[in-house]
């Protein structure tokens, strides 16, 4: 079926099973890959002697690779055939994970980690334009809906495996556990899984806007993370380098669009023509950093300050997940109804208080009394927000950006929680082994709090006053379009993104 729409398997049938079953396994690798490794963070510290430096660039390689090519890995799928650039994708990343548990120190772990990054940014865009390429019109939401369902059990497994994992058998085999898994998705994807491509994508692929896209990311990542132990003379300049490599993609990109030629661009820029998508993104980006500085600095403070084992601090982020995966579909749909912008306001607030109530997680902490309290009120606000989010990153794009929208809010998240990973440290203080002393990593831990609640009130301002109250009702009395996804993510990221919109009828 290469080069062509398959579009004719039901869900219902044992070829949709193993279709379903080879997008869930592949893009669940990945998910747990990213929960796992959260959890894994200060059992790597001590095993390879790293400072905070080195678990900084442990969690943010990944990110930064998948960030920067994500959206080439979703044109390269749509071109070559998305069967082939998911398996390949699946091969990449079991590789680079056994490199990473044969990595002997932290600077070959850091590029094994980026490596797996490369190979998620061919994988996770495959899983769900799968999907939609396979199954029949009126099974698709259905298809996505058990993609979502069963990638979200995989996210709320994910902690308690990691922490398991660690205490048994040692941090490396949270990364050789993807080889066996890698070999029974490639396996099944290439048995089961028909190919197909897109026939009208043409040109080549914006290879120097990914490059200077991962750049931009890159210098100004570095800049935050070394700036505390190499001080500002040497991070100022990486970080110049690395904005000025942002800018070059921007005038890049702008180029490309008013001047077509042979390379279309990987970002067109008219997809922030509407106001309410580059407001939502927005809205994204701060929310996200919030979330991805909050989960990095948890888990460290869990086990170090709190005296938590790593099962132990993996299993008290159950609740957030549970939460999530119970509310998400009632609060999108609450949306839907009432609007998405009081829901986008509120939720962050609520999640600002669950941050202030961590603060509380401190030396012998009570998991009922401090940390159950925080986590259930911090997954309570997610669930009212990150539904909403999407949902409106779909209403507010031009329908023929839909696809590349999702990309786009996608591609913004994972890049708010990189830098936060990154600048978070930095702005309370902590650097070096400093993470090894309950006392000062405690001290750090609260004011990132604060830190991360005040970007969290920020959102929700934003939201009360960017966020456009009708945007998710239809204005010609058609069909809201079909929160299709295209990009496979954990709760690091938005779960589901959209694609496609539904055929008006």
């Amino acid at each position: 079926m290469t080069g062509q729409r398959a579009g004719g398997i039901r869900l219902a049938t044992p070829p949709g099973r193993w279709v379903l079953a080879a997008t869930v396994l592949g893009s669940s690798m990945a998910m747990l890959d990213t929960t796992v490794v959260n959890v894994a963070v200060p059992t790597i510290g001590r095993s390879l002697h790293a400072s905070l430096a080195g678990l900084q660039w442990t969690v943010t390689a990944y990110t930064l690779t998948l960030a920067g090519l994500i959206l080439i890995g979703g044109s390269l799928g749509d071109r070559l055939g998305r069967r082939r650039v998911f398996v390949t994708g699946v091969a990449w990343f079991a590789l680079a994970s056994a490199l990473c548990g044969f990595a002997p120190d932290t600077g070959v772990l850091i590029a094994a980690r980026a490596l797996q990054g490369i190979g998620g940014a061919l994988l996770t865009p495959g899983s769900l334009a799968i999907i939609q390429a396979s199954f029949e019109a009126e099974d698709r939401p259905r298809a996505i809906g058990a993609w979502s369902g069963l990638g979200g059990v995989a996210a709320a497994v994910g902690p308690f495996l990691g922490g398991w994992i660690v205490g048994a058998a040692g941090w490396r085999w949270i990364f050789f556990l993807n080889l066996p898994l890698a070999a029974v998705v490639a396996l099944v994807a290439l048995r089961h899984v028909p190919e197909t491509s897109d026939p009208s994508a043409h040109g080549k692929f914006d290879v120097a806007g990914a490059l200077l896209a991962a750049l931009a990311l890159a210098g100004i990542t570095d800049a935050l993370i070394e700036a505390p132990a190499q001080g500002l003379a040497v991070a100022l300049p990486i970080g110049a380098a690395g904005v000025a490599a942002g800018a070059g993609f921007v005038l890049l990109e702008r180029r490309r669009e008013r001047t077509p030629g042979p390379v279309p661009p990987m970002l067109p820029l008219d997809v922030f023509a509407s106001r309410q998508f580059t407001a939502v993104n927005f809205v994204t980006f701060v929310i996200y950093a919030a979330l991805g500085g909050t989960l990095f600095l948890l888990i460290l403070n869990l086990q170090v300050v709190g005296g938590f084992s790593p099962l132990a601090a993996g299993v008290s982020l159950l609740p957030m997940t549970v939460l999530m995966l119970t509310l998400s579909p009632r609060t999108g749909a609450l949306a839907q109804r009432v609007g998405p912008r009081w829901l986008m306001a509120g939720g962050p607030l609520i999640c600002s208080a669950g941050l202030l109530l961590a603060t509380r997680i401190g030396p012998n902490a009570s998991y009922v009394a401090d940390v159950l309290p925080a986590v259930a009120v911090f997954g309570l606000g997610l669930s009212a927000t990150v539904a909403p989010l999407t949902a409106t990153v779909l209403a507010s794009a031009d329908v023929r950006h839909a696809g590349v929208a999702s990309g786009i809010n996608n591609a913004v998240a994972r890049a708010a929680g990189l830098l936060a990973v990154a600048g978070l440290p930095l702005a309370v203080g902590l650097s070096g082994a400093g993470y090894h002393d309950p006392t000062v990593l405690h001290g750090a831990f609260r004011g990132a709090m604060v830190i991360c609640a005040g970007l969290l009130v920020a959102g929700a301002a934003l939201s009360a006053v960017t966020i456009d109250n009708n945007v998710l009702r239809p204005a010609d009395g058609h069909r809201v379009p079909e929160p299709e996804a295209r990009t496979s993510c954990p709760i690091s990221a938005p779960p589901l993104e959209p694609g496609e919109p539904a055929q008006a009828g």
